[in-house]
């Protein structure tokens, strides 16, 4: 199946190195019919992605075929990965979409990013 992905969206802390975390959420829809909807409000929230403190940044991806999709980001630690989990506009969107699919989650910590074993490694997974 065919996995898609959006560039990369840079976040305000894009330029620094030392470790960071990766974390790599994956959405699978009951109806296909929800996916355009779950990509537009993706697609909001990639846009607010420039002023999340501690975010270097993410790709957005999909598997339509599968109803699957989410995204893979890049944070500076854990504490930026939980100021995301209760932004505001993220937590509105995951109450929209409750009991719509199932959401599963990884993360793992680096201790430097390379944007290319990022997503290899991240995609490796949303293959199966």
């Amino acid at each position: 199946m065919k996995l898609l992905r959006s560039s990369w969206t840079p976040g305000p802390d894009h330029g620094g190195d030392g470790p960071v975390l990766v974390s790599v959420t994956d959405f699978t829809l009951a109806r296909v019919r929800d996916l355009p909807g779950v990509y537009r409000a993706a697609r909001r929230l990639a846009a607010g992605w420039p002023e999340l403190d501690g975010a270097l940044g993410m790709w957005l991806w999909a598997r339509p075929a599968a109803r699957r999709c989410g995204a893979v980001a890049v944070w500076r630690d854990e504490a930026a990965l939980h100021r995301f989990v209760a932004w505001p506009p993220h937590a509105e969107i995951m109450r929209a979409y409750r009991g719509r699919g199932t959401l599963s989650s990884t993360t793992w910590h680096a201790d430097v990013f390379h944007p290319a074993r990022t997503w290899a490694r991240a995609r490796a997974g949303l293959l199966v």
